[in-house]
């Protein structure tokens, strides 16, 4: 059972459409409300072709503000890089000012210390915060095995209460991913989950299931406000409003 908006589309061409359209009214509404909007992004393929889109719009730029829900513990310039494939689909051909994103600084040898590092720059630009930070959009996505940032089924991160940014041991990479914790991320006054393709049916019925048991299925431990799905990943799902 959800209560989240559901979108569903026939193709990944008409959803990034009504994405861009989304996107575009929630960054006005924000700046318009409070003179900037901080997003959370995503890794993946679907929001790297929002975020290509986006590159060419008449955005107001200086007033938004980009961070990122989840790294791989490798270097920037890697292919795995989830700040490489932001930079390379939307920062540069906008020409964003640097000092309008904030990416995750990895320490390969150290992932403790800069997931402490990030989550304290967090804490300096969300200075008003009380408890958690409040994102204007947090973007996610959803594995095949139901995790969404780097919230890993059967990790320590899923049990985080109190931090808002973790390093996050994934035995099945044999590496640390650094990400939001749950907490941090539904704290967001929109979270959008964009999920498209066949191969999301399963794992989407399942956490959108009866069946409650997010150390398994870590993306039911977030309450998005809205889902953008391709037909072929909810068909099979047991979606209800």
């Amino acid at each position: 059972m959800t209560h989240a908006k559901l979108d569903v589309y026939d193709c990944v061409d008409a959803l990034n459409e009504s994405l861009v359209e989304a996107f575009i009214a929630l960054t006005q509404a924000a700046i318009a409300a409070r003179g900037v909007c901080r997003v959370s992004l995503s890794g993946g393929s679907t929001p790297k072709r929002l975020y290509q889109s986006l590159a060419g719009q008449l955005l107001d730029w200086e007033r938004i503000q980009w961070y990122w829900g989840d790294e791989r513990n490798v270097p920037h310039d890697h292919a795995d890089s989830n700040f490489k494939m932001v930079n390379e689909a939307m920062l540069i051909p906008a020409k964003v000012p640097p000092s309008q994103f904030f990416p995750v600084m990895v320490d390969a040898s150290n992932p403790a210390s800069a997931a402490t590092q990030y989550e304290a720059t967090l804490k300096q630009m969300f200075h008003g915060a009380v408890t958690w930070p409040q994102w204007d959009l947090v973007l996610l996505g959803m594995g095949d095995d139901a995790h969404t940032a780097s919230l890993f089924p059967g990790t320590l991160a899923l049990k985080e209460t109190e931090r808002w940014f973790v390093e996050n041991w994934v035995e099945k990479f044999d590496s640390y991913r650094y990400t939001l914790t749950a907490p941090a991320i539904n704290s967001g006054r929109e979270i959008w989950f964009l999920i498209t393709g066949a191969n999301k049916r399963e794992p989407l019925g399942q956490v959108l299931g009866d069946e409650h048991n997010p150390d398994m299925l870590p993306s039911q431990l977030i309450k998005p406000t809205r889902y953008f799905l391709t037909r072929d990943a909810y068909d099979a799902a047991p979606l209800s409003t």
